[in-house]
């Protein structure tokens, strides 16, 4: 199978870029053990993470995690409830790593730009919790990390209300500190990467775990009741029925259970 994620190293800087432009950078099981892989692996002193445009990452492939083309969600989830393994990764990591959102991050795709600890945003840029749409709870970044950034109350709205915003109102809700022209995003964000990949790495490590120490929740236990309440919510009429919508293009009927 090729690869989903490209790594790219420049000097200090190490590009993650996911590959699948036909799918929207829509993530597989694949994907996911390609960036937990990449980004435990990596040796760099900045990590910078993108999508192939037209989209950042547009969450998980529908058809192939959601649909059963994979295997079935519920059941992994219910014999070993824990925290993703990809956002683990990027949780635990100390080397700083900046998200270049140059089109649509919905879904896991916002997830991914919660974890990273800056955000550069294209003007493109589309962020969307689209879980409640599917039957299904966010992620840990959704819930700890969006707060954190817009405040309880927008972010309670995003998540319960599935809406998408563009780059202009990230900007303006504090979920990113800055929009570029389209054109731009990449070499800002390297520019950006370049600038504390040039810092002394000891400090710069020490100052990233500070933040998580001061500001963080516990993530495996968060984790673990994400990934407990998924294991329910999966087996739900509604997960099925917003996943069906989906693929057909409809709206959705709910029915609560």
């Amino acid at each position: 199978m090729p690869p989903e994620i490209r790594v790219e190293r420049r000097g200090e800087v190490e590009i993650l870029c996911i590959d699948r432009p036909e799918a929207r950078n829509a993530l597989t099981h694949q994907t996911y053990a390609e960036l937990e892989r990449a980004v435990r692996a990596t040796t760099a002193r900045c990590l910078v993470i993108t999508g192939t445009d037209p989209a950042f990452c547009s969450g998980d492939d529908v058809k192939k995690v959601m649909g059963g083309g994979e295997g079935r969600p519920a059941a992994a989830l219910a014999r070993a409830p824990r925290l993703t393994p990809a956002a683990d990764a990027l949780l635990s990591t100390d080397v700083p790593v900046i998200a270049a959102v140059n089109g649509a991050a919905v879904g896991w795709g916002m997830e991914l730009a919660l974890l990273a600890d800056l955000r550069v945003a294209s003007e493109r840029a589309r962020f969307g919790e689209l879980f409640v749409l599917r039957g299904l709870c966010c992620d840990v970044a959704g819930l700890a990390r969006l707060a954190s950034l817009v405040g309880r109350e927008k972010a309670a709205e995003l998540l319960f209300t599935g809406d998408v915003i563009d780059a202009a109102e990230a900007l303006r809700i504090g979920l990113t500190s800055r929009v570029v022209p389209h054109a731009e995003l990449l070499p800002a964000a390297l520019a950006l990467a370049g600038k504390i990949a040039a810092n002394p790495p000891l400090a710069v490590r020490r100052l990233k775990a500070g933040l998580r120490e001061a500001l963080d929740p516990d993530w495996q236990a968060l984790g673990s009741w994400v990934s407990s309440s998924l294991g329910e919510l999966f087996q739900t009429e509604d997960h099925r029925e917003g996943v069906k919508a989906f693929l057909e293009k409809r709206a959705a009927r709910y029915v609560g259970r």
